[in-house]
């Protein structure tokens, strides 16, 4: 049970830390500084609780461990209730907080929901939203199972996940505001709803698309250096 504790906690950093800096300061930070914002909230939560539960954080990221023959069936689920809930509680902080502000309002001012299409960001249509959800996601998952196999540098795992995470956003912000999370997307579009509801089955659907890419090509080992399955607990130490 303290795995999927952890991954409550560690997804609720990620989108406090995450959606939190886009609502509060995006303006005055901008595209970099909330990419920056999303990252180092990852590398946070993957040496704070890395060791307990591996640090998904992310309902794609378990599922292409799971494909990668990492994970159990019974943890997966786990993991999955736990980052939901993780979101979900970290978007309703975000409001609390965001509401405290004069003349903030939800309906108006949003909460860093993701979304695509007329008047969300750069105007980007379904197909380039979804392009990239699956492929930023399939790329996230080859540096988060690379960097946590048996031959990758110990220690690092948490520093090379976050950055790419960086990297992920400055792409794609203007885009569709970034998912590459299931969680982190349906904890803000619950309490946005309208537009933001109809729109989340993309960052449900896409971002596992790619994890499942990526999970496979690490299970027939076309991306892994070792000939065996590394087991759960090596991923927690690797983070």
């Amino acid at each position: 049970m303290n795995k999927y504790i952890a991954e409550l906690a560690g997804t609720f950093i990620l989108v406090v830390f995450g959606v939190g800096t886009a609502v509060v300061a995006g303006d005055k930070v901008g595209v970099v500084g909330i990419a920056l914002a999303f990252g180092l909230g990852l590398i946070a939560a993957a040496y704070g609780i890395g060791p307990i539960s591996g640090c998904h954080i992310n309902p794609a990221v378990s599922l292409g461990v799971f494909v990668a023959g990492r994970m159990t069936v019974k943890d997966l689920i786990g993991y999955w209730i736990g980052q939901f809930l993780g979101g979900i509680a970290g978007a309703w902080v975000v409001l609390l907080i965001a509401g405290g502000a004069a003349g903030y309002n939800i309906a108006t001012s949003g909460l860093g929901q993701d979304g695509w299409g007329p008047g969300y960001q750069g105007e980007y249509s379904l197909f380039a939203a979804f392009l990239f959800e699956v492929v930023a996601t399939l790329i996230f998952l080859v540096a988060i199972l690379g960097s946590t196999q048996k031959s990758a540098p110990t220690g690092f795992a948490g520093l090379a996940i976050g950055l790419t995470l960086v990297a992920i956003h400055i792409f794609g912000i203007r885009i569709d505001g970034v998912s590459v999370n299931p969680a982190r997307s349906l904890g803000p579009a619950l309490l946005v709803g309208g537009k933001a509801l109809s729109q989340v089955w993309l960052f449900l659907v896409a971002p596992c698309i790619g994890a499942l890419i990526s999970g496979l090509l690490f299970r027939t080992r076309i991306l892994a250096a070792e000939l065996a399955s590394t087991p759960p607990d090596a991923v927690r130490a690797k983070v």
